[in-house]
């Protein structure tokens, strides 16, 4: 049912402090500020309009754990719940990308579902295509909690989470469950893969192509990760001798499903343009571009948590290095980007740039769930751009 409407665009505001926690899980800048409020246009942003402020008195992980154990307990129930008032994307935002039909050209991240848990309930929030994990071949706690850290005031999230997850044996059973019951959802679903913490880099390869090969035929698309802070040495493999031995195995190991290989927006122009000419020389369907940053140059107070920061903060960074890989791709690899994208602006930026798609993640803890659907709408009143796009792409 999508016929119950709220009045579009209420704003409601949150409470004035949002935390009792130390800084050690909610991190403030001097100019202290509550978050954004929430602009309420569906039932979900409505009910995350009154859950958020409990949420946030919870720490980042904690909220993340609960949030996604809900989900997960019953995935087509919320799914439900949100498409009330949130319809599907209209099919004039549909779109083509390595080599896939995206219903619009909006992606959820990797990062926030790392075992598939919740994969019927992320079309409903419009997504037009979708990206679980990262998931690594042995499974992994990741590293000691507190390891997310949220400044509110800036919109911004660092976490160190160390790609904790339940391992590419346990996703591959997910993912063929969802098949089998007939739970697979009509857009594309991707899974990023990244090397486990205990596999020596130069066994990266192999370890990557494990989880490839027991994940073949149950993804649409695969991503390599070769560039989250978060591992120790992980980021060494986007050096060009460690890329021409993994790309090439990865693209085979993969069996025809598109692959792409995510960067990090601390590379160096010329580790850049490396990556993306062996991306295209080793027959790669796409580069996100790109993960998380180290810097913090974004941030008005550097907090003194280590890890990647992703959020507000990170788009100028991220927009730079964007346009250094569009520019090194030159049309010949599709491109999708991401880092601290929020608005419906920032998006057709991207996509006037010339990137095939962009992808969300941290702006929907501070903008709300409904977020993808409100950015379709605006889409939506840019048509002639957004064709110029297409057509540009």
């Amino acid at each position: 049912m999508r016929s119950a409407q709220l009045p579009p665009f209420i704003l409601l505001r949150p409470l004035p402090r949002l935390s009792r926690l130390g800084a050690s899980e909610q991190l403030q800048s001097p100019e202290t500020a509550a978050p954004a409020p929430v602009i309420i246009s569906s039932v979900i942003d409505f009910g995350y309009s009154l859950l958020r402020p409990l949420l946030f008195r919870l720490g980042a992980d904690r909220a993340h754990d609960f949030m996604l154990g809900s989900l997960a307990r019953a995935p087509r129930f919320w799914a439900r719940m949100a498409s009330v008032g949130s319809p599907a994307p209209a099919p004039e935002l549909a779109c083509r990308a390595f080599g896939l039909k995206l219903a619009s050209p909006i992606g959820l991240a990797a990062g926030l579902d790392k075992n598939a848990v919740a994969i019927p309930f992320w079309p409903a929030l419009g997504f037009g295509f979708v990206e679980v994990g990262t998931v690594t071949a042995h499974a992994q706690p990741g590293n000691p909690k507190p390891r997310m850290f949220r400044i509110p005031s800036e919109g911004a999230l660092i976490n160190r989470a160390g790609f904790n997850n339940a391992g590419s044996a346990v996703l591959a059973e997910n993912l063929r469950r969802l098949h089998s019951s007939g739970q697979w959802p009509k857009i594309p679903v991707g899974v990023n893969v990244g090397k486990s913490k205990i596999t020596p880099i130069e066994e990266a390869t192999q370890d990557y192509t494990t989880s490839l090969e027991r994940l073949q035929g149950l993804a649409d698309y695969f991503v390599i990760n070769v560039s989250s802070p978060n591992t120790p040495g992980l980021r060494e493999l986007q050096d060009q001798k460690h890329l021409e031995q993994l790309l090439p195995a990865a693209v085979q190991a993969a069996c025809g499903t598109p692959v792409l290989l995510k960067l990090a927006p601390d590379l160096g122009d010329e580790a850049l343009l490396s990556a993306v000419e062996l991306s295209i020389e080793h027959g790669m369907a796409g580069v996100i571009a790109t993960n998380t940053t180290i810097s913090r140059d974004g941030l008005r107070r550097d907090p003194g948590e280590t890890g990647g920061m992703s959020g507000r903060p990170l788009w100028p960074l991220a927009r730079k290095r964007i346009e250094k890989v569009l520019e090194a791709a030159s049309g010949r690899l599709p491109v999708v980007g991401v880092g601290g994208v929020h608005t419906a602006q920032q998006v057709l930026e991207l996509l006037e740039a010339g990137c095939c798609a962009v992808q969300l993640y941290t702006a929907l803890i501070f903008e709300g769930p409904g977020l993808p659907a409100r950015i379709e709408r605006e889409l939506m009143g840019e048509l002639e751009r957004l064709r110029a796009c297409v057509a540009q792409n």
